[in-house]
């Protein structure tokens, strides 16, 4: 589950998703927005062994390089 991040860049969360998932430009928009509008999104369901490997992967990506002085953290992730 990927929480809402309302420091790092919109650019940045669709860039990890990328990077982590392999998913196009237009889903990983989809999946930010709805973290944006609702708090949260599930933006992967799978075994459990393999969603703590990507949510460990979202978060070595670290904060937004343009936004740490802001205070940026590495984006928030759940497994449930």
């Amino acid at each position: 589950i990927l929480h809402n991040d309302d420091i790092n860049t919109m650019e940045f969360v669709v860039a990890v998703l990328r990077k982590v998932f392999g998913y196009t430009v237009e889903r990983c928009v989809e999946l930010m927005l709805e973290a944006h509008q609702k708090g949260r999104s599930a933006v992967w369901i799978g075994p459990l062994e393999v969603a703590e490997l990507k949510a460990d992967q979202i978060t070595s990506c670290g904060p937004d390089p343009l936004r740490k002085t802001d205070g940026a953290g590495p984006l928030a992730v759940t497994v449930e």
